[in-house]
């Protein structure tokens, strides 16, 4: 049996309901990616070309700063859970990426969004860790915790 985690980012909380289902079913640790400077509304204004998450999105090598990092040397697999922002995941999440050793581990990441899928994430992800990463799923906020069950058994995790 594998040690499990289920690392998030969640913005509105959509995700951060997801990340708890997911890591009931998994039986998995849980760990919020949270940025050192909180997201305000304004920050998270997608439409204001100058808001925080704006500039954080067009420069690929922003790593906002962390509140707290994570150790992953106990854990198998980890799942990664985030909003789609820009068509991919945000900046602060891979700071988390950049910031832990996941050598040898397994990396499943998931997100959730109106419309924009996870396609994608599972190569930049292996590209930042050097770890291999699952195909990423797009999870509804309203997910099943059957449909959480028949995803991640598919997983061979």
């Amino acid at each position: 049996m594998t040690k499990k985690l289920v690392a998030y980012f969640s913005a509105s909380g959509v995700t951060a309901h997801v990340a708890k289902e997911l890591a009931a079913v998994e039986g998995a640790d849980l760990f919020e990616i949270k940025p050192e400077t909180p997201y305000t509304k304004e920050d998270l204004d997608w439409t204001n070309k100058q808001s925080r998450s704006t500039l954080e999105m067009n420069d690929p090598n922003c790593r906002p700063a962390l509140a707290c990092t994570a150790d992953v040397s106990a854990y198998d697999t980890v799942f990664v859970g985030f909003p789609i922002w820009w068509g991919r995941e945000p900046s602060v999440v891979d700071t988390f990426l950049d910031s832990a050793d996941f050598s040898g581990k397994k990396i499943v990441p998931f997100c959730t969004s109106g419309g924009g899928g996870a396609e994608g994430a599972a190569k930049r992800i292996a590209e930042l860790t050097g770890a291999e990463a699952a195909e990423g799923k797009r999870l509804g906020g309203d997910v099943s915790e059957e449909d959480l069950k028949i995803w991640t058994a598919g997983l061979n995790i």
